[in-house]
């Protein structure tokens, strides 16, 4: 996996999924990060085939719920994240899926409650031990790059210290959010704070916060002098960030997203989620598309929704008999 010079998807809960995935690659994202799964999750999964849709799910034992879906053609840029607080159990959990990606990340920036409650996410930044034991105990065992995402510590010093201890440990990147934990996605990402752990390591830096337009990687690059760079929001509202050519209309942008969730049998909840992600941002949720796509319970439902059902059916028809994407594309 190479880290330089790359245009980065973030790990998103609810949006990062195999049809969001596809979609940013389209435009021109170079390494794309799945949703975080927490471990206990995965652990209790088994990996299966699905021929009709060309895709390899990781399936809740006893029930058909896809805890992670993926497919070969992002075998080398899909990044699976992975929420843990449990060295034995990441490893249990990285094993089932690490044939199927290309590297596996550990959470370590996530400030939601839930994530810190359980000792995962944000949490391990004040336990290094314990980092030290989930990085040194999936390396030694896996065949895959295994790298970790960290957010800004209460100082500079503290950020870096912790930035050093990680690359020892031998990772072939890191991700870092320019944000502390206490900070709020409206507060500014503190870019020369990222600039001193790049300063600080060998290693490649992806740098992550307040990229929200394309000319944006330009400008986080020149300020932190990181390798990579990572979007998560901006990418959300308008996945035509990663193009060099400029962003496409949100509305074209939303549509093509539709298709890609139709085309890979995308969670209808987690369509809906990023379909009103987009719309708060750009318009109104109150407006009458809000309201009829709060009402859609099915992929059916919000392909009519948007006048893509001929769409819909012709994936339904042909999907089960063919895995030549160009022809349902």
């Amino acid at each position: 996996m190479d880290y330089q010079n790359k245009l980065v998807l973030a790990p998103m809960v609810r949006v990062g999924t195999l049809s969001f995935r596809m979609l940013a690659a389209e435009y021109g994202a170079d390494i794309t990060y799945g949703e975080e799964i927490i471990d206990h999750k995965l652990v209790k999964c088994q990996r299966r085939i699905n021929i009709a849709y060309g895709t390899t799910e990781f399936v809740e034992k006893g029930t058909e719920n896809v805890v992670f879906s993926t497919c070969n053609e992002e075998r080398e840029r899909v990044v699976f994240q992975m929420g843990t607080s449990d060295a034995v159990r990441a490893l249990k959990a990285a094993e089932i899926v690490c044939n199927d990606v290309a590297a596996v990340d550990i959470n370590m920036g996530c400030p939601k409650a839930f994530s810190i409650q359980g000792g995962m996410g944000a949490a391990l930044l004040s336990k290094p031990e314990l980092i030290h034991d989930i990085l040194a105990t999936l390396k030694r065992n896996l065949d895959v790059p295994v790298t970790c995402k960290i957010r800004l510590l209460n100082s500079p010093a503290d950020t870096v210290e912790l930035a050093r201890r990680i690359e020892k440990l031998g990772v072939p990147a890191l991700a870092v959010h320019g944000r502390k934990v206490a900070d709020r996605p409206r507060d500014p990402a503190k870019w020369d704070e990222i600039a001193d752990v790049v300063a600080a390591l060998s290693i490649p830096v992806i740098a992550n916060g307040d990229v929200l337009e394309y000319d944006d990687f330009s400008r986080i690059k020149a300020a932190t002098g990181a390798a990579s760079l990572m979007v998560a929001r901006g990418a959300m509202w308008n996945a035509s960030i990663f193009s060099p050519i400029g962003k496409s209309h949100w509305e074209d942008v939303k549509k093509k997203y539709i298709r890609k969730s139709i085309l890979w049998n995308n969670d209808v909840k987690s369509t809906k989620y990023t379909i009103k992600e987009m719309i708060a941002h750009h318009s109104c949720l109150e407006l009458a598309e809000g309201k009829s796509l709060n009402k859609a319970d099915t992929l059916e439902d919000i392909a009519k929704l948007y006048e893509l059902e001929d769409y819909y059916w012709t994936v339904k028809n042909i999907r089960p008999l063919t895995h030549d994407l160009d022809y349902v594309l």
